[in-house]
């Protein structure tokens, strides 16, 4: 307790990252009378929490919560058109529990949010048969300092397998404008078309059917790279809980390259990376 209230005196908010949502809701009610005691405040966030709330337990000067409900809030805030769409204050500083676990053996699985079904299958499907045309090439990192390899390289993008990223190069963002019917893709009012873009070429030059997903009767399941298991069979209510988000979302983007109908508009991050 003494670090998180000492580094909460700054008045920007700290974190305790703990593994589930029993343990965040728990240790927050019970450090609560010491917290008041000293003058600050405590908060926690659940999973389905409404927004007001949410951001309320953000507001205080120490939030407990989930690794992946800071994360699912992270790429939430990173999608959001204002400030007032916003939860989170700061990273100034947190505490990991099971910090193995966390940041080593849960650190390389997406985060991954998905919403809009009807609006976004739409859009998938246009996104989808636009990537198919464009000419992908592997990453090589091997550019002098400044030099931008996807420019260089003569492709429409860029795809690294190792870190699940792809790169657009300028000519491929000019062809997806006029394949659209849009005047500049990065305009404010088309932020959302960035994230359908980069589903869109992850789903194209990364995702291998028989091995990083498979097709179920009818449905895209994808597979634990970590186990090889399908991930509806992994045991776990917390564990199932994120894999769904990820199966539907991912789904959708694979299914329009598959030409069956998708489900959802996503965003990917890691645990890492919204921990800074």
């Amino acid at each position: 307790m003494q670090p998180l209230y000492l580094n909460g005196l700054a008045g920007r908010g700290v974190h305790l990252v703990t593994v589930n949502d029993y343990l965040a809701k728990r240790d927050a009610e019970w450090t609560r009378p010491v917290y008041e005691l000293l003058g600050s405040s405590v908060g926690y966030i659940q999973n389905l929490m409404p927004f007001a709330q949410r951001r309320e337990a953000y507001g205080c000067d120490v939030t407990y919560g989930t690794n992946s409900e800071f994360g699912f809030d992270y790429l939430r805030d990173n999608m959001a058109v204002s400030l007032d769409g916003c939860v989170q204050r700061s990273h100034a500083y947190a505490i990991v529990d099971e910090v193995d676990s966390i940041l080593i053996d849960e650190a390389r699985t997406p985060l991954i949010i998905s919403g809009e079904p009807e609006t976004a299958a739409s859009t998938y499907y246009q996104f989808a048969r636009v990537v198919k045309e464009l000419d992908a090439a592997p990453a090589t990192r091997k550019t002098m300092k400044g030099e931008d390899e996807t420019e260089l390289s003569g492709a429409d993008y860029l795809f690294d397998e190792k870190f699940k990223t792809v790169s657009p190069s300028q000519a491929a963002i000019e062809k997806i404008e006029r394949a659209i019917g849009i005047d500049n893709l990065y305009d404010p009012r088309n932020v959302h078309l960035v994230n359908h873009l980069m589903q869109a070429l992850k789903a194209q030059s990364l995702y291998k059917r028989d091995v990083d997903y498979v097709v179920s009767d009818g449905e895209v399941k994808i597979v634990d790279e970590f186990t090889g298991r399908i991930m509806e069979d992994a045991a776990g209510a917390r564990a199932s809980t994120r894999r769904s988000r990820r199966r539907r979302a991912f789904g959708s983007a694979r299914r329009t390259s598959l030409s069956q109908p998708s489900h959802s508009r996503t965003t990917s991050g890691s645990t890492r990376s919204s921990l800074g």
